[in-house]
């Protein structure tokens, strides 16, 4: 029999992480385990206000399939009982660890997947004004990619004082849904003239059609407008890039739906994740190899990791040891 044990964790940050949308100083998570004779399988979620998800909420829809589970309930039927989101995210990625652990073989080579391998992830700038980002860009300059959190007014004087505090640093940027329809042009010129070589959401998910009527000097990507597979179709004209997050897709089983949606329409990969341990992280390295831009850097803001975290050698972020996942 299947025993599920779920519970809520905080993790203290480094500092304050700051979006258009709010700051906070500690990751709150969810983790859960199903333990089934010796075998222990993990996943982690972090709940997200912005998609009607609270600790309290995801935990409650987690703890009643405490008896589906002890029957015996799989990612097959997962899909039918949560929708795409944290918790089903975290319950997914348990039971693909349950499975690689009982049957001594990877997630990867379960899933179909190649070996995954280390890759750079982004290193993120909290949204800030603009000398502040600018000295922490400096002090992040060992990163050869840097992600900028902006927040609408005052975005151009925050690129251009990190621009000239990096001028040779790779560049990517994330409004969080923050630009209007009208500043769009000039900011996208704006951000091409600078070297930056990702814009991420830059309106509210119910603007996009807003970008099929502009001009792309830089790939544009999406991330709140994008969740799960069925999304995907919608998105060709819009956006040139899909960042794909196993907590809104709901698990690595749709998440891998999803990459492979993209490629179906000439949409680039992303892989990101929210703000998490190497726990939360782990399953979505098996989605970063193949990708082109990963953002991976949660655990680097936490005042400490898991054991047996994910490890940083240089600028390279290595995949999971058994011990952590898969």
């Amino acid at each position: 029999m299947r025993i599920l044990s779920v519970r809520h964790e905080s993790w203290p940050l480094r500092g304050v992480f700051a979006i258009s949308r709010g700051a906070r100083t500690q990751s709150e998570v969810v983790v859960v385990e199903v333990r089934e004779g010796d075998a222990v399988g993990r996943g982690e979620c972090v709940p997200y206000p912005r998609y009607g998800e609270s600790v309290a909420g995801v935990v409650a829809a987690l703890e009643q399939l405490a008896e589906p589970v002890a029957r015996g309930l799989e990612r097959t039927e997962l899909e039918n009982r949560l929708e795409a989101g944290a918790a089903r995210n975290a319950l997914d990625c348990a039971l693909w660890d349950l499975a690689a652990k009982a049957r001594g073989r990877p997630v990867h080579e379960l899933a179909g997947l190649p070996a995954p391998h280390p890759v750079v992830t982004a290193f993120t700038i909290s949204l800030d004004a603009p000398d502040a980002m600018a000295a922490r860009a400096a002090e992040a300059r060992a990163y050869p990619l840097l992600k900028l959190k902006l927040g609408g007014e005052g975005d151009l004087e925050r690129v251009r004082a990190v621009r000239a505090a990096v001028p040779n640093t790779r560049l990517m940027v994330d409004a969080n849904e923050a630009w209007t329809p009208g500043q769009l042009p000039d900011y996208l010129a704006a951000m091409a003239n600078l070297g930056v070589e990702l814009v991420e959401q830059p309106l509210h998910a119910g603007e996009d059609a807003a970008l099929a009527g502009v001009a792309h000097p830089v790939p544009i990507c999406a991330d709140e407008s994008c969740h799960t597979s069925a999304d995907v179709p919608q998105l060709g004209g819009r956006y040139d890039v899909v960042n794909i997050k196993l907590d809104k897709a709901g698990g690595l089983t749709e998440a891998m739906r999803v990459a492979t949606a993209a490629q179906a329409n000439d949409l680039r990969v992303m892989v990101g994740t929210m703000m998490g341990t190497s726990l939360l992280m782990a399953p979505a390295m098996l989605l970063a190899s193949t990708a082109e831009w990963v953002d991976l850097d949660g655990p680097l803001w936490l005042a400490r990791d898991r054991d047996d975290a994910l490890r940083w050698d240089g600028t390279h972020l290595h995949p999971p040891t058994r011990a952590l996942w898969g």
